[in-house]
């Protein structure tokens, strides 16, 4: 009888500790590496004719992905190298540039940032240092003035040594429409179309290839993060008129794999529309906050920082409908 008392015990500690433990440590984002011999998680793959993408782990980021947890991706003309998303660190921009030397000889002139967060334009320090001009969105580059040493401070503390000799710097070029760059005979667009999850979102439209590179305007098996500055009524309004735009290309999103409009509006779109109307319903109903986080999204539990951000997300819906 005490064998079996002591095995029941056992196995009940073994199951809350399983419990205990975060999805990333349970391996339900996938390997926490995939490219071992890199700083970045994944090494860069082909997407179209002019196009190469390193996706990033669809994890948070920490010392063992280095903070590849978004796409970096480059876009070769007959002339030069457009470079979208500067990455994390200078490990990672140094490892990127190493793929990249593999692939062509040729210069890389500009770098693109697909808005003001860590992950898109702390590595542009190396790039600056290789002679590429670094473009951004104006409210992109607000974020960096405003935010810009918390953002590299935070990096450093998940990164560790990735982080070495990473240093902030700012846009030589920033717009608020759209900016095409000329790549000798491929035309990269910079566009954005609205607010989306952060300030200054953009996308890159490379139109020969009909494919996008969507930024945080469009996510894919990972769940968008709702910040307290995110307006996720204009975000799907934002997404509407990119959508018309680019309906039949590749989708290259900002977190997650090359894919298609009909997934990504599935993983972005339509997420917003059912967490803005759960909580609609709480407040018609003179719910409260707590009221939603507790709304039930388990039919996304699939993705992947779903226990990180599902009820964050939908607090942070609440709170700005409240005074909508």
């Amino acid at each position: 009888m005490f064998s079996l008392i002591f095995a029941a015990t056992l196995f009940t500690s073994a199951t809350l500790v399983a419990q205990e433990k975060t999805a990333l440590e349970r391996g339900e984002y996938g390997p926490l590496d995939k490219a071992l011999d890199s700083a970045l998680y994944d090494l860069p793959v082909k997407v179209s004719d002019h196009v190469y993408s390193a996706i990033g782990a669809t994890q948070p980021p920490t010392q063992l992905n280095a903070g590849h947890n978004n796409n970096l991706s480059f876009v070769i003309g007959s002339e030069s190298v457009l470079v979208v998303n500067g990455g994390a660190n200078n490990a990672l921009a140094r490892a990127l540039h190493r793929e990249i030397k593999k692939v062509t000889d040729l210069p890389v002139r500009y770098v693109i940032s697909e808005n003001g967060q860590g992950h898109a334009i702390l590595g542009n320090h190396y790039w600056k240092s290789q002679d590429a001009v670094l473009i951004g969105h104006i409210d992109a580059q607000h974020q960096i003035d405003e935010e810009g040493f918390g953002i590299l401070n935070r990096m450093r503390e998940y990164a560790q040594e990735w982080a070495q000799d990473t240093e902030l710097v700012n846009f030589d070029i920033t717009f608020e429409d759209q900016y095409t760059l000329e790549l000798g005979d491929l035309k990269a667009i910079a566009k954005t179309y609205g607010s989306a999850h952060s300030p200054g979102d953009i996308s890159v439209l490379v139109p020969r290839d009909q494919l996008v590179l969507a930024g945080d305007m469009a996510f894919h098996i990972r769940m968008p993060p709702i910040f307290g500055d995110t307006d996720t009524a204009l975000w799907i309004e934002s997404f509407d008129r990119f959508l018309d735009e680019v309906a039949d290309w590749v989708i290259v999103p900002g977190h997650g794999g090359v894919t298609d409009i009909a997934t990504v509006t599935a993983g972005t779109k339509d997420y917003l529309l059912f967490l803005r109307a759960q909580v609609q319903g709480i407040l018609e109903a003179g719910g409260s906050l707590d009221d939603a986080y507790k709304i039930d999204q388990s039919r996304y539990e699939h993705w992947h920082t779903y226990d990180e951000l599902a009820a964050r997300n939908a607090g942070r819906v609440f709170e700005r409908m409240e005074f909508e």
